[in-house]
């Protein structure tokens, strides 16, 4: 049932227009992410590491396995993840870029619908930034 619902739910979210449109502005950009255009569906963070490339890869495996995320694109400085919500499966695309020559990790969660996402996804970016600390 697991399995029949994680093929069938994508074709239904789509039929319902709950997914959006892929963003136009994910990557990097002259070294940076795209800056969010409203705090109210985008959080935007920038985290200092001693080792971007180690803190991009231990987050990549972490997403990799929780729930509801999916790792769309992965390169050796670059994540682009999708993030479904449980109830109606609203989609938010987060992005992680290892930045090595400031020795930062930054990090970008924005929905793809919506006027406001409750705080979603500043929390995504402070749960992330926990499971680095940790």
């Amino acid at each position: 049932m697991d399995s029949l619902l994680r093929l069938t739910l994508p074709m239904i979210l789509g039929l319902l227009h709950l997914i959006g449109p892929v963003p136009a502005d994910l990557g990097v950009h002259q070294r940076q992410l795209s800056p969010c255009t409203s705090s109210a569906h985008c959080a935007r963070q920038v985290w200092s590491v001693s080792d971007p490339q180690q803190a991009l890869n231990s987050l990549a495996a972490q997403l990799s396995e929780a729930p509801r995320t999916v790792v769309e694109e992965r390169s050796n400085d670059y994540l682009h993840a999708t993030c479904s919500s449980r109830l109606f499966g609203f989609v938010d695309d987060l992005e992680l870029y290892a930045d090595q020559d400031n020795q930062q990790l930054q990090a970008r969660s924005v929905s793809r619908l919506g006027d406001s996402d409750l705080g979603v996804n500043a929390r995504r970016l402070e749960d992330l930034h926990q499971q680095l600390s940790s």
